[in-house]
């Protein structure tokens, strides 16, 4: 079975309490609990993690070589400023997804330009917590 990570980071544990107007009011619980259900569904294995620390999302990302056949990554704000995590993924033989639940590239300025999307295979954004949905599809059509 294809084992895929999904990485959340810095402030997706707030979702559901964080500025529902952008992020929606689904809780991170259930956001996992239906990925772990759609994963059984597209026989993928689903292990979600989440950390507000950058050097744990690239210990994370550094271990899941051998670990994991993909990862889905929403590096939240690092995603502007995170040369580290950037350089973690492209350290590693695992293919990155990179996620967002909006649209980055219609919000404010700086966070239209993603550091790390040019080191992964693909990014989704826009689609709320669906873009992780539409991830695992993906990766269910890359194997």
């Amino acid at each position: 079975m294809t084992r895929v990570l999904i990485l959340h980071g810095p402030n997706l544990n707030r979702l559901g309490k964080r500025e529902p107007e952008i992020y929606g009011s689904e809780t991170l619980d259930e956001i996992n609990q239906r990925l772990r259900k759609l994963g059984d569904r597209l026989t993928l294995s689903v292990v979600a993690k989440q950390s507000n620390y950058e050097g744990e999302l690239i210990t994370e990302i550094h271990e899941a070589e051998g670990n994991f056949d993909y990862i889905i990554c929403n590096p939240g704000a690092y995603t502007h400023t995170s040369y580290a995590i950037r350089d973690a993924i492209a350290s590693v033989e695992v293919p990155v997804i990179e996620v967002h639940l909006s649209n980055i590239h219609a919000r404010e300025e700086f966070r239209k330009q993603s550091v790390t999307a040019p080191v992964c295979i693909g990014q989704i954004s826009g689609f709320g917590s669906y873009s992780y949905d539409l991830a695992l599809q993906a990766i269910r059509e890359l194997i």
